[in-house]
């Protein structure tokens, strides 16, 4: 059961498991996405510290794994097709735990399309875990991304016993792991994000 909360100037950044969802609405386009022109240009590489303290809307999460090996795991994507972590070794790994009837996951949306349109595959895996729940079920959120056809990255839905901690353990969301090249968790963000605060945490060393 989840609930959204967390208003920063009238917007919704994040949900978190306290009560029953909305009924989603399988319609929804994400809204517009954020254009390059209207991105701040990142002049240097900022550190993990310094992205943390400057951010707006998110927070950092799960610090205690922060470095520690991240667990590896198979999930099927809504394609039918397997990702196991691990054969991700040697690019950086996005993990987004999301659900269709959550508002600020949806907002969220468009900076992942972008991010995914500006760092190239062989660079950036990016899986999209969305955990099943009666309005959340694996056929809703085929029906939304069929209806949104604009999502370019792995939209994976699965049941939350199949997973290991620390990702079993979400119960805010947006919520994102950020895996190096090197299989470590980097980072973990709870609240929506913008997508140059995505590319800043992916390209700062530790």
């Amino acid at each position: 059961m989840w609930i959204c909360t967390a208003f920063i100037a009238g917007t919704i950044v994040g949900c978190k498991e306290k009560s029953a969802p909305s009924e989603p609405n399988t319609n929804m386009q994400p809204p517009a996405g954020p254009t390059a022109a209207a991105q701040p240009a990142i002049d240097s590489r900022p550190t993990l510290n310094e992205i943390i303290a400057k951010r707006r809307g998110w927070g950092s999460a799960y610090k205690n794994w922060a470095g520690k090996d991240a667990p590896d795991f198979t999930v099927t994507d809504i394609n039918g097709q397997k990702h196991t972590l691990s054969e991700y070794r040697g690019k950086n790994v996005m993990l987004i735990f999301w659900a269709i009837w959550c508002p600020p996951c949806i907002a969220e949306i468009p900076h992942l399309i972008e991010l995914r349109k500006t760092i190239s595959e062989d660079k950036l895996a990016m899986l999209a875990i969305s955990y099943i729940d009666w309005r959340n079920t694996t056929e809703a959120v085929k029906r939304f991304v069929a209806a949104n056809p604009i999502i370019n990255y792995t939209v994976t839905s699965t049941d939350v016993s199949t997973m290991p901690k620390p990702y079993n353990l979400v119960t805010g969301i947006p919520c994102s792991f950020f895996i190096d090249p090197n299989g470590k968790i980097k980072l973990a963000t709870e609240g929506m994000m913008p997508l140059p605060q995505m590319k800043a945490i992916i390209e700062a060393e530790r």
